[in-house]
């Protein structure tokens, strides 16, 4: 375990005051907000390499288009 001396807006101190187990509460909203941070990065990081291969994919797509149908004219 880690010990931390944090600063918090008074607003969001006033509704911690209510929750039981604050260490707890924190760590696990801390968790959740470094996932959807993670996850959020990665679905940039996977757009960015489909944009990046678009041009590539869409001939690729062509040729294989051509060769399918070569069997079937």
């Amino acid at each position: 375990m880690k010990r931390l001396n944090i600063t918090i807006p008074d607003d969001l101190g006033q509704n911690l005051e209510r929750v039981p187990n604050k260490s707890r509460f924190i760590a696990e909203a801390l968790k959740e907000k470094l996932e959807r941070e993670k996850k959020k990065k990665l679905e940039e990081l996977l757009i960015e390499g489909y944009k990046a291969t678009k041009k590539k994919d869409k001939m690729l797509n062509k040729e294989w288009e051509a060769i399918t149908r070569e069997g079937w004219v």
